[in-house]
């Protein structure tokens, strides 16, 4: 595609970024617009698999990834009551070089604070927050509620869940609530009081799931979430304020381990959980999706951040090899959907190592160098890696 091309990133999240890394790598014209006014470290801690860190260390960032969380020594699923272990990978050097990464927990704060280390100075516009998008003679104009505007020849919405580059583009009303709420506490691992946990573990009940986990080397921040059924969701707001009892309370009948770490927890938020249903439609002219935008993920997998991350390096990957955007997005969907269809269907069935699991579709993909699928070719006629 020409390198004059005026491209404009709504969101400066981890897809969104990783896509306007590699598209300025290439020589391309590239603002990402983000609403937020500022980075800042609140919010959870994430999980990237080898997948992701594969993308993440062709954009010169995996060491400081590393410095800067943990690769935890093993996940390991526990059964609710009894606290038998239910299945348990161990990630080492040898499951490093089967997979091609290693496996990492990372506070979102601190991983989005090395993201922004992939584009160049003030590439991300903050506080821009897109309240609409106009179409005139091929090009397209972006209105901020801060007053500004913009034009751009191509849009990348990569502005989550409540997209409205996909209200541009698609108008499918809003996201929906899937009968769950999720917990959110972070707090210091020495409230544990030297009681020893798996680096990352999974609890698994009936109808609920928690998942603690270390986010530092030194072991000195935990996260926990924890997802429960509810019956609605009344407020408009992303979260509200939780509390401990209320945690142990959706919790109470599980293992006396998990129960030791939940005693401790703080900081506690409740967190509606939404989705989409599928849409295979994400792109139009010079408008194209990804991440959360056109394939909100369950949080029960630990895959979203991966997938957009992988979104990112493979839409990249179109926009440079082929010089129509039509062209291009098309062969971005016809790569992706399937892919990401299994991770959306594994994610609601919530099945991901509850027992003995192949890992190695998921950890040994890498998004830099599969082949890309051309959406009007035979299966045969697929285009290699770089």
């Amino acid at each position: 595609m020409n390198r004059k091309t005026q491209i404009a990133v709504v969101g400066a999240g981890l897809g969104g970024l990783t896509v306007a890394g590699f598209l300025q790598r290439a020589g391309f014209a590239v603002t990402v617009y983000e609403q937020a006014s500022t980075f800042s470290r609140i919010g959870a801690g994430i999980i990237l698999s080898a997948n992701a860190m594969k993308v993440l260390r062709l954009l010169g960032v995996e060491d400081e990834l590393i410095r800067t969380g943990i690769k935890p020594e093993c996940f390991v699923s526990r059964a609710w009551d009894t606290g038998a272990t239910m299945y348990e990978i161990h990630f080492d050097e040898a499951s490093e070089q089967r997979y091609g990464g290693p496996y990492l927990n990372i506070h979102r704060g601190d991983l989005h604070d090395i993201m922004a280390q992939v584009v160049a100075p003030t590439t991300i516009a903050f506080d821009h927050q897109l309240a609409d998008v106009k179409k005139s003679k091929g090009r397209y104009s972006l209105h901020f509620a801060n007053g500004e505007a913009v034009d751009a020849d191509i849009v990348i919405g990569a502005d989550g869940i409540r997209s409205k580059v996909r209200e541009f583009l698609l108008d499918d009303g809003p996201p929906r609530f899937v009968g769950a709420v999720a917990h959110r506490a972070i707090f210091p691992s020495e409230r544990l009081g030297g009681f020893k946990i798996p680096d990352c573990a999974k609890w698994w009940g009936r109808d609920r799931h928690s998942l603690p986990y270390f986010m530092t080397g030194k072991r000195d921040e935990l996260y926990v979430i924890g997802v429960v059924p509810a019956r609605a969701w009344d407020s408009d707001v992303l979260s509200l304020p939780g509390s401990r009892a209320a945690l142990m309370a959706d919790f109470a009948d599980f293992h006396e381990d998990f129960q030791r770490v939940l005693s401790v927890a703080d900081n506690v938020t409740v967190w509606p959980i939404f989705d989409r249903e599928r849409h295979d439609r994400w792109s139009g002219d010079g408008v194209v999706l990804m991440g959360d935008a056109c394939h909100p993920v369950r949080p029960y997998m630990a895959a979203g951040g991966a997938m957009a991350i992988e979104d990112g390096a493979v839409l990249s990957r179109c926009i440079v090899q082929f010089d129509d955007p039509t062209e291009a997005f098309a062969c971005y969907a016809a790569t992706r959907i399937p892919r990401v269809a299994e991770v959306q269907r594994i994610s609601v069935e919530n099945s991901w190592m509850r027992g003995p699991t192949d890992t190695d579709w998921f950890y040994c993909y890498d998004p830099c160098t599969a082949e890309l699928v051309h959406p009007l070719a035979s299966p045969s006629r697929v285009y290699g890696g770089e």
